[in-house]
């Protein structure tokens, strides 16, 4: 029986972009050439491609294990315990994502001729079905106290309001937020614009809060890079001097600089990149916003996605459990 190692993002990409796996390596110059084509044609996201990736090689290693030695010799029941495997140690949602990879890359190789049929075809993966997200969304009275309690008096601060608000009055993912330009906050007739650069290459463009208009302004006099259109818009804080360095803002630090203004705030519980697209969803929404609206502003491809950031329903619940009174 085959036994699962778990592998670094670093190993799984160099699987592929390395050196194939040895069963795949084995099965011939064409199912190798193959192989190489799935990640570096077909799959165009960074992250889709090391989570894919991933997969890929945690799957070769535990067929490795089932002494399964070559691609025309995988059969479903191989699969199928790969997936009762991994069951045992991931999420559901992870052992989704595994098994959709290799469903993917299976029919790259069935329609390269490299195998007669997709061995993961007929596998089923355990049911998961989210109707409510787990990112922490926070009140709208906490996030205006969270903002009101950033100290501008410094460019930092600064900075981090109008980050912060980006994410609340857009729905920003962080991703997109770290990567604006200065250029990406435009006026457009009366009105200021930002434009978020989105998953799979797209330009979401939308008018800017009379608020985060405001923040940003102030920002971006503080920090004297109104004219610098190519340059990053959120700049990296250069340690403890209160001064920004010409370096972009990177996801991980932004983290840092969110749960640090929570603290500051007060406010305990967890809090990640999400709660404020989180937060400005459910707000909105309370205010009498469409969901269908919400969708748009959010760039999702899919209503389901949107609202899984909706928490509008949670204050129904606790009322009607407030009722039960002995």
């Amino acid at each position: 029986m085959g036994t699962l190692r778990p592998l670094t993002a670093a190993e799984a990409l160099a699987a592929v972009l390395g050196a194939a796996p040895a069963l795949i390596v084995a099965s011939g110059a064409q199912a190798e050439r193959r192989f190489w084509e799935f990640f570096t044609v077909t799959i165009r996201n960074r992250n889709t491609r090391a989570a894919y990736a991933r997969a890929a090689a945690e799957f070769c290693a535990f067929l490795d294990g089932m002494r399964v030695t070559s691609l025309t010799a995988i059969q479903p029941i191989h699969v199928a315990a790969y997936v009762e495997a991994l069951g045992t140690t991931h999420a559901p949602a992870t052992v989704k994502q595994r098994l959709a990879a290799l469903r993917m890359l299976f029919d790259w190789l069935v329609v390269g001729q490299v195998l007669p049929f997709n061995p993961a075809a007929s596998v089923r993966g355990p049911k998961y079905i989210v109707k409510r997200g787990k990112t922490p969304v926070l009140e709208r009275a906490d996030a205006r106290l969270l903002l009101e309690r950033i100290d501008t008096a410094t460019v930092v601060g600064l900075r981090d309001r109008a980050f912060i608000g980006l994410l609340v009055y857009s729905f920003a993912r962080v991703g997109a937020a770290v990567a604006m330009e200065v250029g990406d906050f435009y006026a457009n007739g009366w009105r200021w614009w930002i434009r978020l650069r989105e998953k799979g290459g797209k330009h979401h463009e939308l008018p800017a809060h009379h608020n985060l208009e405001a923040w940003l302004h102030e920002y971006l006099e503080a920090a004297g890079i109104g004219e610098e259109e190519r340059s990053p818009l959120f700049r990296s804080a250069m340690g403890r001097t209160g001064r920004l360095s010409e370096k972009p803002l990177v996801a991980r630090n932004a983290l840092d600089l969110v749960q640090r203004r929570a603290k500051d705030a007060g406010l305990g519980g967890r809090i990640c990149n999400h709660t404020f697209r989180a937060t400005g969803i459910t707000a909105y929404l309370e205010n009498g916003g469409t969901l269908e609206m919400a969708q748009a502003i959010a760039a999702h491809e899919s209503p389901r996605t949107t609202k899984l950031y909706d928490r509008t329903a949670d204050a129904v619940t606790l009322d009607e459990v407030e009722r039960i009174i002995l």
